[in-house]
């Protein structure tokens, strides 16, 4: 009977341990289904660019070889190259792709093909084929290439505005040259800004991603492609943990203007923005820390035409919430020149609708002028130093056309334990408080707008430095 209850157990134990592992492996993710059916249309690509250099004569060579001491003697102190010579020679790199149109069509990073004299591209068959470059974006990194066949495998497109934070996603593409590898993780974040990255809000994930995986399409656990691998976070050149992908639905809308007109046409209303401060956002009245702060409206713009003001907070955007300044700039640029798009402002305290036409971004930015900064002519002595710490001297007639502006003061010294962004050689142009702004065109009134306001209070100055024009807040000490 012992034995008979013994053999029971043992074997409800194995059923039992069966049903868990059966449990555990269907928790556990399958990527092999998808890997099978779309690995065929992501490609490698390789491209080669003749490089013009110089190239030094020749040096002292031992008989011996390099480990030969006295070579390196020889290299270090002894024996200089001739003159250089002129020479070229070919710089090769590695990228991926994905073939989004049977007839060849191929998405890929714009860093992969840019200034590349050959592109070849490798499908999973082997066969290989010259591609043309139809267009290249680099604000986004996005380029179209193609090559002369037919019957193509094509990927199945996503929706990446549908993606999951901690959903699967799975990477194929060919890091090192190691063609079609597969890599999975999870969606780390959503609409990530980098440093520089104005028009793209990064898909973040933790799939490991290496040098050759660049252009590599982003699946989903569905097999759509939702992103495109573009760039990693590294302090060793290698994955580190962080992987950055374009949305497809962004890299779909360069590839449909790439395939039409051969470029990309941007909007651009001519404002210059800064992302909002705690302290700036009490300054403008403002109960919640979003929105995109214009710290300038190029004259004659199209946000000047619409009455857009500097020190304007712009909330939304055509009905789009402005959560960060990389928002506007990401809804404007997306938006076709000649579109008449509506801008929900904060100004002076209270909610204003303005009406503004888009207009049309230069596929160069214009070079710019002198240093409105410099300062010519003989300026007026400066005075003591005020309430707030702050040295301060009115502009000459001359001083204000070099720099451009029409009224202002400088700020010659910061004294007294004032804390804040405020620099010697500053023009403050107007003062923030309590959601109103007001232009300063004097010291005396600047200050006497100072004798007003509690000296421990926190004030948001509009600022030109330089070339540039922002908000900087400072925060004095002590009390009134």
């Amino acid at each position: 009977m012992t034995n008979m209850i013994r053999n029971a157990l043992a074997a409800a134990c194995l059923m039992l341990a069966a049903a868990l592992a059966s449990a555990q492996s269907r928790d556990l993710p399958d990527f092999t289904d998808l890997v099978e059916k779309q690995g065929p249309a992501v490609v490698n690509i390789s491209t080669t660019q003749v490089v013009h250099a110089m190239r030094g004569g020749p040096q002292f060579q031992s008989p011996f070889g390099d480990d030969d001491p006295m070579a390196e003697l020889f290299r270090r102190f002894g024996q200089h190259p001739m003159p250089g010579i002129p020479h070229d020679y070919e710089s090769k790199s590695l990228g991926s792709g994905f073939i989004v149109g049977a007839d060849g069509l191929i998405l890929t990073n714009a860093h992969v093909v840019n200034d590349a004299d050959e592109v070849l591209v490798r499908l999973t068959d082997k066969r290989e084929f010259k591609a043309k470059v139809l267009g290249a974006d680099r604000r986004t990194d996005v380029a179209l290439i193609k090559i002369n066949a037919r019957g193509l495998p094509v990927v199945k497109l996503g929706d990446a505005s549908k993606l999951k934070v901690g959903e699967w996603v799975v990477a194929i593409g060919s890091p090192f040259g190691f063609d079609n590898s597969v890599t999975a993780g999870i969606v780390s974040a959503k609409g990530r800004q980098l440093p520089q990255e104005n028009y793209v809000p990064f898909i973040q994930t933790d799939a490991a991603i290496n040098p050759g995986n660049s252009g590599g399409p982003l699946f989903n656990m569905r097999g759509e492609v939702v992103g495109i691998n573009s760039q990693i976070f590294s302090r060793s050149g290698g994955y580190m943990g962080l992987s950055f992908a374009i949305p497809i639905d962004v890299a779909l809308d360069i590839k449909n203007q790439l395939q039409t007109n051969g470029r990309v046409s941007r909007g651009r209303i001519g404002v210059a923005v800064q992302e909002l401060t705690k302290e700036m956002a009490e300054s403008f009245g403002l109960s919640k820390l979003e929105g995109a702060l214009v710290a300038k409206v190029e004259k004659g713009s199209p946000a000047d035409k619409a009455g857009l003001a500097d020190g304007d907070v712009i909330l939304k955007f055509d009905g789009k919430a402005v959560a960060q300044s990389a928002d506007l700039s990401r809804y404007v640029g997306s938006t076709r020149p000649g579109t008449q798009s509506i801008l929900q402002v904060w100004r002076d305290g209270k909610l204003k609708t303005l009406t503004v036409t888009v207009g049309e971004m230069p596929s160069e930015d214009a070079k710019p002028g002198g240093h409105p900064g410099k300062r010519r002519g003989k300026a007026a002595e400066p005075q003591a130093s005020n309430r707030f710490g702050l040295a301060l001297s009115d502009l000459t007639a001359e001083q204000k056309q070099q720099a451009g502006i029409d009224n202002g003061i400088l700020v010659e010294d910061v004294r007294n334990g004032l804390r804040g962004d405020l620099q010697p050689g500053d023009l403050i142009l107007g003062l923030m408080h309590k959601g109103v702004q007001t232009e300063v065109k004097s010291v005396e009134q600047f200050n006497s707008l100072l004798g007003k306001i509690d000296k421990s209070a926190t004030l948001t100055l509009l600022v030109k430095r330089g070339e540039a024009q922002v908000f900087v807040t400072i925060k004095g000490v002590g009390e009134k």
